[in-house]
């Protein structure tokens, strides 16, 4: 391999001749091999830098053109457009098990951005820290790349996963109106429901969850830009930290506003957790619902088989004909990793010592680890299984028929203890609610077809 000599203060490092970095994301490269090729830095977070490098260019230009000129502004907006674009995603190698600052991802962005932005100039007239990294600071670049990313995987890729198994469920509630069929309670046969209203359940949790979502955007709109080094705003010019949010809602086209307290900023990951809550949320909703879906499709006949599921793959190596609902398996994983990431991302919300976080990468590791996943798998889950679901008519009313919880329904008319009775000798007997009841001599059986209808107990 061909190899350039590049240096920092710490003198001079052997890199790659064909890769954009310098010293300082060698060096991190090289030291901390842990989860390399895997768990590298995301790429959200890439692009975030690629925004947030960006913004700060224009801010600078504006408020320190002497410093920021126009040639050096030009070849640094390029530059970040090709990191926001995904083409250079090769160039940043570095791994989330790093400096707990972020600082070596600071600096991986600053050094391909000055290199690349050197060889779209054709000359070298940025410096990664001077040009590239001006008015900022690691510990004020890294939780703004954090908040960005966390708004655009929430806008852009969670919650219109969610809206589409939302209008899937409004479909489904208006094709299954009029089917009627046992509820259920304690995993026990309970009074009747309308299949249409068990849908909507599942449709209103979702739309809930959306709700907690947005109502989360707004503390993450808030920028930790322009705090620098422990949120004072150390060698920043007055004025930048607005500008820049500003600059950063132009290319973004999400609102974004300056933190009132840098301090807070730096050192506080109160946003993310309470975002990653609403994320939590949404995680066990859809438990909920992948494990109903499953529940009434168990079978085919020695379960519920209340409604049928799309038949996507075979689901044994030894049994013929077996088909599993894995799509619901794979949402209730999902889930499980959402939740285990809520507990890191809490615990790493705990240690801001004195003016800095210092587990800011295995927090929005986590996090959007979590929105990808939930999104991905909720998307799956409604085109491979939810837009499928048919209601079994006929396995739901021999159910519903055979239910002792309609029972209930001779309440006003019997009382609550001899309903009981009627329920407990119906299922002793082997007999039905009418027989057990008329037997007992609660209702003669004229009186009992008058008051006894389970259709009229939705």
């Amino acid at each position: 391999m061909d190899y350039r000599i590049e240096h920092d203060s710490m003198g001079e490092v052997k890199v790659p001749a064909d890769r954009y970095w310098a010293a300082q994301t060698q060096r991190s490269h090289e030291n901390f091999r842990i989860g390399e090729g895997i768990e590298i830095m995301p790429r959200e977070i890439t692009k975030a830098f690629g925004v947030l490098k960006k913004a700060a260019a224009l801010a600078n230009h504006e408020l320190r053109p002497e410093k920021m000129t126009d040639k050096k502004l030009a070849a640094i907006v390029k530059a970040c457009d090709e990191v926001m674009s995904g083409v250079l995603n090769d160039h940043f190698p570095l791994v989330v098990w790093q400096t707990g600052s972020g600082t070596q991802s600071n600096m991986n962005a600053n050094e391909v951005i000055a290199n690349r932005g050197n060889e779209i100039a054709g000359e070298k007239i940025l410096h990664p820290n001077d040009d590239i990294n001006m008015s900022q600071s690691s510990n004020d670049t890294f939780p703004t790349a954090m908040h960005i990313s966390a708004v655009v995987a929430i806008e852009d890729k969670l919650i219109p996963a969610v809206q589409t198994l939302i209008d899937t469920f409004i479909r489904l509630e208006k094709e299954n109106e009029g089917i009627v069929k046992c509820g259920r309670t304690h995993l026990q046969d309970a009074t009747p429901i309308k299949f249409s209203q068990e849908i909507s359940g599942w449709r209103s949790s979702l739309e809930r969850d959306v709700e907690l979502l947005k109502a989360s955007l707004k503390p993450l709109s808030e920028l930790a830009l322009g705090g620098t080094a422990v949120g004072t705003g150390l060698n920043a010019p007055k004025g930048f930290d607005k500008l820049v949010a500003e600059k950063v809602t132009e290319i973004t086209g999400k609102k974004f506003v300056t933190s009132e307290n840098k301090f807070h900023a730096l050192t506080s990951k109160d946003e993310i957790v309470f975002a990653h809550g609403a994320v939590k949320a949404l995680a066990c909703d859809m438990m909920k619902i992948a494990n109903d879906v499953r529940w009434l499709a168990s079978g085919p006949r020695d379960g519920l088989g209340e409604i049928f599921i799309p038949e996507n793959e075979p689901g044994s190596s030894i049994m013929p004909g077996k088909v599993n609902p894995t799509q619901c398996e794979a949402v209730t994983m999902v889930a499980v990793q959402v939740m285990g990431n809520d507990v890191a991302i809490g615990m790493a919300a705990t240690q801001g010592n004195f003016e800095l976080n210092v587990f800011m990468p295995v927090c929005i590791y986590n996090f959007l680890q979590s929105a990808r996943l939930l999104a991905e798998a909720i998307v799956s889950f409604n085109n491979n299984c939810a837009v499928g679901i048919k209601a079994n008519k006929e396995k739901m009313d021999h159910n519903l028929q055979n239910s002792l919880m309609l029972v209930t329904a001779l309440n006003p008319y019997i009382g609550y203890e001899n309903a009981a009775k009627t329920a407990k000798k119906a299922y002793k007997d082997n007999i039905s609610l009418r027989q057990a009841c008329i037997e007992l001599g609660f209702l003669t059986p004229e009186k009992f077809d008058e008051v006894f209808h389970p259709e009229q107990m939705v």
